[in-house]
């Protein structure tokens, strides 16, 4: 299936509906708030790298996620946004399991999230991206207003605050992508309703000294600091995670690529061996293409076969590496033939020290960045001497079949 045109489709259709069956649009739960969703799923989603289809589905289940606040109501809007949703794909012949999980990566955003796979976990951070922008203030004015327009009563500033806060710090984002780029920001929302809420409370005390509330509570003030204090250790520790995750991610696509091109150059050699050997003999001129042929093929599996060969150390740390801190107790490869015991003494030095730690972790992922950087320059040289091979055999054979051949005649 071509998604690239569906996703085009979906598009025009979220848009004519709001121009033809919206006679007035929600402040916040409006075309902007969808578009803006959308581009946050596209943007999380590329971090990903996702498949076509996976794309799609997160796509499609952006544009559809809140469609349900403009249909009989807007009562349990994530259902009628996925009902929406699927009949779209329906009448577009879209395979059932595909319309499934965009149903339910849209029921996926009510709260509580509670999102499984991945695509539902990033159609849920998207959904709730803005809590960790700069635009968070602007877009909780206007969902403010639309509460207001839909339970028809003005709802104090002290109320709508208390419930935001709540919203805050019962919501976590899901996907590693988010937490680290989009945490801090978020907390420092969170601490500006906090410190604007104690400002607020009309239940300060008076200082009848000077005619005017008690400054903040030094014990308030403490918190503040200590989250202030505690944000950038939680985004190191996230930026180590994300770092490893994509780490990793990116050592499985090699692992991949290298099959693809093992097995690829397996099949074309067995193919020669069996059907072209045996018309060598009289047909001297295709010896030369058909070894080109073979070489390349070869060669190729060669580069693919050291792009993945894994290398072990010697599986063991000294005293003297470890009081140096100059080992990474994090990697198996240092410590899989060693005994518990050595190593359980050199894992408690290392969370009670955290540079320790931290070194580890930043060895740990530099160590995997080389491994990487070989890995795959190993692999563009195994594409690019089949690239080669393919274009010089198809050419060799042409030229052994069309003028050799006929030079013998």
């Amino acid at each position: 299936m071509e998604f690239h045109p569906l996703l085009q489709k979906t598009e025009n259709f979220i848009h004519e509906y709001f121009r033809q069956e919206v006679q007035q649009p929600l402040a916040y739960h409006n075309l902007s708030h969808t578009e803006s969703v959308v581009k946050a799923a596209t943007q999380i989603a590329n971090h990903y790298q996702l498949a076509d289809l996976d794309f799609f589905i997160v796509s499609v289940s952006a544009w559809f996620h809140d469609m349900g606040y403009y249909v009989d109501g807007g009562s349990n809007h994530e259902a009628k946004g996925a009902s929406m949703a699927a009949g779209f794909l329906e009448q577009n012949a879209v395979e059932p399991a595909t319309i499934e999980q965009v149903i339910n990566c849209i029921l996926a955003t009510r709260l509580p999230q509670q999102p499984v796979t991945l695509n539902e976990k990033i159609v849920c951070d998207a959904d709730l991206f803005h809590l960790g922008t700069d635009d968070f203030a602007a877009r909780d004015k206007l969902m403010r207003k639309e509460c207001e327009a839909s339970f028809h009563r003005e709802i104090g500033k002290k109320e709508w605050r208390t419930g935001t806060i709540r919203l805050f710090q019962t919501h976590h984002y899901h996907t590693d992508y988010c937490q680290l780029l989009l945490n801090q920001k978020k907390q420092e929302n969170l601490d500006r309703l906090l410190k604007k809420q104690k400002e607020k409370d009309a239940d300060k005390p008076f200082n009848a000294a000077t005619g005017s509330p008690a400054p903040s509570s030094p014990d308030h003030e403490e918190v503040l600091k200590e989250k202030k204090i505690e944000r950038p250790v939680r985004g190191i520790e996230t930026m180590f995670r994300v770092a490893s995750t994509n780490h990793q991610r990116l050592s499985d696509m090699a692992d991949s690529k290298a099959n693809i091109i093992i097995s690829v150059n397996s099949i074309i050699i067995s193919v020669v061996l069996s059907l072209l050997l045996r018309k060598l003999e009289t047909a001297h001129n295709l010896i030369v293409p058909t070894m080109l042929l073979l070489g390349g093929s070869v060669a190729a599996i060669i580069f693919s076969i050291l792009a993945t060969r894994p290398k072990i150390p010697g599986g063991y740390f000294s005293e003297q590496q470890l009081s140096d801190r100059k080992i990474n107790l994090l990697f198996f490869g240092n410590f899989y033939k060693m005994d518990f015991e050595h190593y359980y003494d050199g894992m408690k030095q290392v969370m009670a020290d955290s540079d320790f730690l931290y070194a580890s972790l930043i060895r740990d992922i530099h160590s995997q960045g080389i491994v990487l950087g070989h890995k795959y320059k190993l692999l563009r040289i195994s594409y690019t001497v089949f690239m080669f091979t393919l274009i010089i055999s198809v050419l060799a054979f042409g030229i052994a079949l069309f003028f050799l051949d006929k030079a013998a005649v």
